[in-house]
């Protein structure tokens, strides 16, 4: 069922009462319950509630500002924004009270824009370093089954790859893990659309894995092909969610949010 919220935020103060936080969704793989979340005193996510299912591919969209990194860095637990209010549940069991670290090893990895890719280290040693401590995901051998060029670029210094080969190795990185929870942003940034392109093929292989994934891109179409569903942040509150292709029918409704 779709939910819209249609109304202006016009006040950047959080309200001086919430209504009852309900707590996970049982039925739900992930669940977001109400969450405020601030950098210093900027108000940024402003009551984000939403649920997603296991396996279910999630494009998180909205014009520049409108705190879709802000929320995956809240989900992923980073040290800003920092949540005031609000949980956050997967599998049942409360994320909102851990550090990043805690929710790596829970299950929930988060491929930043900028991907951290450590300098100094060659791409394996970039992938055994995300190994050392368990819970550990894909073995080696199967993230060069999927990620051949990184294979070939092994023994590179992992800094001195292409900007499309870097973001391969951060995906790659995120899924030598235990990965339950992927969110990825702005995979697609600064990247030639021939290498959009490849990058797209490996987050298909992402998705037929059956990875629940989050993925905020500014190149909402490329999102929306790949996702299931879609929600749509405005000045950090939900202003739609639904299916992805209901955004991808709907000019008036990309025209409004995402001025496609």
């Amino acid at each position: 069922m779709t939910t819209t919220n249609t109304e202006a935020v016009t006040d950047k103060q959080e309200p001086a009462s919430n209504e009852p936080v309900s707590g996970a969704n049982s039925e739900a793989f992930f669940s977001c319950r109400d969450v405020h979340a601030y950098y210093n005193e900027s108000y940024i996510v402003q009551g984000v509630s939403f649920d997603i299912a296991e396996r279910e591919i999630v494009a998180l969209l909205g014009r520049n500002g409108a705190g879709k990194t802000s929320t995956l860095r809240a989900i992923a637990r980073a040290d800003d924004p920092v949540i005031r209010s609000g949980e956050i549940y997967l599998q049942g069991k409360s994320i909102h009270d851990l550090v990043a670290y805690q929710a790596s090893q829970a299950g929930i990895q988060l491929v930043p824009e900028d991907r951290c890719i450590i300098p100094g280290l060659t791409v394996e040693e970039n992938l055994f370093l995300a190994q050392i401590a368990e819970p550990t995901g894909w073995s080696l051998d199967r993230i060069y089954q999927h990620f051949p060029r990184l294979e070939e670029r092994r023994k590179q210094d992992a800094v001195t790859l292409s900007g499309g080969e870097q973001q391969m190795l951060a995906v790659a990185r995120a899924l030598a893990r235990d990965i339950k929870l992927l969110l990825l942003d702005e995979p697609y940034e600064g990247l030639a659309p021939v290498i959009v392109h490849e990058i797209e093929g490996i987050l298909q292989e992402v998705k037929e894995a059956g990875i629940t994934t989050v993925i905020v891109e500014q190149n909402a179409i490329a999102a929306l092909k790949l996702a299931d569903s879609a929600i749509i942040l405005d000045t950090g509150v939900i202003a739609f969610r639904g299916s992805a292709q209901e955004v991808l029918d709907n000019e008036d409704l990309r025209h409004e949010y995402l001025a496609l």
